[in-house]
């Protein structure tokens, strides 16, 4: 089958990759925008943790800004702040991720203070429990939300050994029970350049973005003796063979909510992903989609539908969720399982499947945009699988979707008589 598609726009020029001998790897580039974006790939997260110290990477995180043996605490968000400069952080089942975005004429001063918070970090005594009063109170705060108490439920069915089935938060007994010295050793054994990417965006020569950072961490990190980090091997976990149910009732909602999902590939085999993105889009990703026109348009059973194709590093989740009356639970379940169905059994007619094939390619366009938006498609990719051939030909593999890819990966991955449901009902139903 042959379409005409439009050329995928990706970045200007290709990025520079330049890997270190200490395992440092940085990709830079020059984007003629008046900011440049310094990000902080660590190839980390809540993935690596045994479930008695669940929530570690995540407390960490929030303990590196609590001040090292050069800087006192607070005194990295000073240096930020009169340059008027932004930072962040965040941290996710498979890396933790540090970045800020200022002018370009004040990286080469910031870069060495976001280095030193990140290796270098003290974690005191009294800081760290400060902060785990905080990310208590995180953790409490997201268990007060319908949203995401619903979340945790279907990522604990979806998986049964996977640490996709907990939360990145970690849990309040877990948190409760960690020690400094517990922290300091995850810390010295993980935060080292041979699990960090360095990305670097903006408006100053490749060249002179990568000695910065490479003149910064040389003269920043120091060595640290310690034991070789032991990963966890993680294996993808067999399909459902039938369907997972649970349900539970919950005081604080009104409306019920229906969650379905599939186990799925992961960017680990990336190749199979492609096609379950573009199924994701036409069944439930916008008003155009297929469920949405249904279910919330032309029958009013749903308040809220979607789906989307969640890609983590080893194995994928592919996930429903609606908002609905209690009394439409079983029409919707047994209409969305029909649309699967029909994904089967019939080929996507082309003019569907070339709208989404431009939608897709013009978001990733439009979305990488910013330096902040390239270096962090740059450091997400060559941290996450070593290469940035896949972040950079994305649009392509997506128009070289045809209809019979997606009804081969409907009938593969999207079994409508085996998959995990969570429904959470409100108390009086």
């Amino acid at each position: 089958m042959s379409s005409a598609v439009q050329t995928p726009l990706v970045a200007v020029q290709t990025p520079t990759v330049e890997r270190f001998a200490n395992g440092l790897t940085i990709v830079a580039e020059q984007m003629p925008v008046e900011a440049v974006n310094f990000n902080l790939w660590l190839n980390l997260g809540s993935g690596v943790e045994l479930d008695e110290i669940n929530g570690m990477a995540h407390f960490l995180e929030h303990m590196i800004f609590k001040g090292t043996p050069q800087l006192k605490e607070g005194e990295f968000e000073q240096q930020i702040e009169q340059r008027g400069a932004v930072t962040n952080a965040a941290t996710s089942q498979d890396y933790t991720h540090y970045y800020f975005t200022s002018a370009p004429r004040d990286l080469a001063s910031l870069i060495p203070f976001q280095l030193d918070v990140v290796l270098n970090a003290s974690i005191p005594d009294d800081a760290f429990e400060r902060e785990r009063l905080v990310v208590l109170e995180e953790i409490r705060r997201s268990q007060d939300n319908p949203s995401r108490r619903t979340y945790y439920q279907a990522m604990a069915t979806c998986f049964e050994q996977l640490p996709y089935r907990r939360p990145v938060l970690g849990e309040e007994a877990a948190i409760a029970q960690f020690i400094p010295q517990q922290m300091r050793d995850f810390h010295q054994t993980w935060y080292t350049p041979d699990n960090i990417t360095a990305s670097v965006v903006g408006n100053l020569p490749v060249e002179e973005l990568i000695q910065t950072v490479a003149d910064a961490f040389h003269t920043t990190y120091t060595p640290k003796t310690k034991s070789s980090p032991q990963r966890l091997t993680l294996t993808p976990e067999p399909p459902f063979t039938e369907i997972v149910r649970r349900e539970y009732s919950d005081p604080q909602l009104q409306r019920a909510r229906l969650v379905m999902v599939w186990r799925v590939p992961g960017m680990e085999a990336l190749e199979e992903t492609y096609a379950l993105d573009i199924l994701a889009r036409l069944l439930g990703r916008g008003r155009t989609s297929r469920l949405f026109r249904e279910l919330r348009e032309d029958r009013q059973l749903v308040s809220s539908i979607g789906a989307t194709n969640m890609t983590h590093r080893t194995q994928g989740t592919f996930y429903i969720s609606a908002l609905l009356p209690p009394e439409n639970l079983a029409e919707v379940e047994k209409t969305i399982v029909q649309h699967i169905r029909r994904f089967q059994e019939e080929l996507v007619a082309e003019r569907d499947l070339q709208r989404v094939r431009t939608l897709v390619a013009n978001r990733f366009t439009f979305g990488n945009e910013r330096p902040s938006d390239r270096a962090n498609l740059y450091g997400y990719y060559q941290s996450q699988l070593g290469d940035l051939q896949a972040a950079l030909s994305y649009p392509l593999q997506i128009q070289s979707i045809h209809a019979e890819d997606i009804q081969s990966a409907a009938q593969r991955y999207l079994n409508p008589d085996a998959y995990g449901v969570v429904i959470m009902k409100p108390v009086n139903n």
